[in-house]
């Protein structure tokens, strides 16, 4: 196979990764004289902050993702291509895909994270993780499937290992998670599943520090906990989970817990480059870049978003800046208009990111937020945590739908989307997807 991506004589840039720096940088460098090459494994630009939303039955899949061919259609000299990329080979100014060789003038790595199970293959195995619109969507199955099983199950231990859920994380994917789960415990299984008393299902939350959201302000963290305890979750704060085998979470204090929902959302790690020399990568698996996002040693490589580490360059982030949308958007909007100038021989300007704030919903009415400033927890910070995921997804049908299916969970929760549905491949894409890992091996 080949990348079929025609010579011109544009310089051509080529982005590694769809995600909201990728995104931004290749909707930027639009009428700017480059050719512009567009690789992802997946075929859509997926928002990762309602993912949790997904699994919960809250939203649909399609209302967060969003087709890159549909994104940059009719734009000129535009190429996307579905391939994984393999590795990078600077000498040549070539990357190795899935689906063959193809150069670059300028090369952009910014496929993001991917979830960090600290080595513990236990619990990579047998975990739920929920990084990914397709992770969220195995999660809905699970804990649907879970319901259905409930109700049939021979034995009281197994129905409770099927009810009892553990989130272990107490950043905001975990809080958020925890909080859908707690709502859809007391308002959907009451209806949909009348036969099964509520009170059987138990959320657990888990974090090994002594506070939920550790990268906010200590009072946004105690709104936090009031909210979920409020709600019924069990929040085990101090707490390290240590394994996961045959149903049973393993704690460092000696408890256990039973479970067949085993959710693990408690930390990331960069993609991994092949061929990317040690030497250039740092904690957590980042890239390291300069001031400019160009990888520290190579001219014409750069890296943006969560899978760079900008150390020293940016003052008030000497430490590297936080792993969220906003760094990798303002990334690749500073990275498009450093292209053009090199390309002009002008003098590139360095990334200082500008903290627009953070936010993290529990659940109706409740949600945290904190921005210039101020902080303030309630109604009106969740009334401004949907205002500002609003705006952010992609088509105007999406943001209906979103906020259409918002309204419907507030007053009733009667959406009908909790379908258990398992994708099946067909045979053709299985045989193709074994033809091409046997031949870039």
């Amino acid at each position: 196979m080949s990348c079929n991506v025609p010579k011109t004589d544009k310089k051509r840039v080529v982005i590694v990764g769809g995600g909201f720096g990728g995104l931004k940088l290749a909707q930027k460098l639009k009428k700017s004289n480059f050719q512009v090459v567009l690789v992802d494994k997946n075929n859509y630009h997926q928002f990762p902050p309602l993912i949790y939303q997904v699994a919960s039955s809250g939203i649909e899949p399609s209302s967060i993702a969003f087709p890159f061919r549909r994104i940059f259609q009719k734009r000129k000299d535009f190429y996307f291509r579905l391939a994984e990329v393999k590795s990078i080979m600077p000498e040549k100014n070539m990357i190795q895909t899935s689906i063959g060789k193809l150069s670059y003038d300028y090369l952009v790595l910014a496929s993001g994270t991917t979830t960090n199970f600290f080595g513990n293959k236990e619990i990579e195995e047998n975990s739920i993780p929920m990084k990914t619109l397709s992770e969220s969507m195995g999660l809905r199955n699970a804990l649907l499937d879970n319901f259905e099983r409930a109700l049939t199950c021979a034995s009281p231990q197994e129905r409770q290992e099927l009810l009892n859920v553990v989130i272990v994380g107490g950043g905001a994917t975990g809080v958020e998670i925890a909080g859908a789960l707690s709502e859809m415990k007391n308002f959907v299984l009451p209806k949909d599943y009348p036969d099964l008393p509520n009170s059987l299902m138990n959320i657990y939350l888990i974090e090994s520090q002594d506070r939920l959201l550790s990268a906010m302000s200590q009072k946004s963290s105690d709104n936090v906990l009031k909210y979920l305890r409020s709600m019924g979750v069990n929040v085990l704060l101090n707490q390290r989970v240590t394994d996961y085998k045959d149903h049973i979470v393993y704690i460092n204090d000696g408890s256990t817990i039973a479970t067949r929902t085993f959710i693990w959302v408690t930390g990331v790690t960069a993609q991994v480059v092949g061929q990317m020399p040690a030497d250039k990568v740092g904690r957590g698996g980042r890239i390291l870049v300069d001031a400019y996002n160009r990888v520290k040693g190579m001219d014409n490589v750069f890296s943006i978003g969560d899978q760079c580490l900008m150390l020293d360059a940016d003052p008030q982030w000497k430490g590297g800046h936080p792993q969220l949308a906003q760094p990798a958007i303002q990334q690749g909007n500073l990275l498009a208009s450093n292209l053009k100038r090199l390309e002009k021989g002008k003098k590139l300007k360095p990334f200082r990111y500008k903290n627009l704030g953070s936010m993290a919903t529990v659940g109706r009415n409740k949600a945290v937020a904190e921005f210039a400033g101020m902080k303030m927890g309630g109604f009106f910070a969740w009334l401004m945590w949907l205002v500002v995921h609003l705006r952010s997804i992609l088509g105007v049908r999406n943001k209906f739908i979103v906020f259409f299916n918002w309204m419907i969970n507030y007053f009733s929760y009667g959406q009908s989307l909790r379908l258990i549905i398992y994708a099946k491949k067909a045979k053709e894409v299985v045989e193709r997807e074994k033809r091409l890992a046997q031949t870039h091996v």
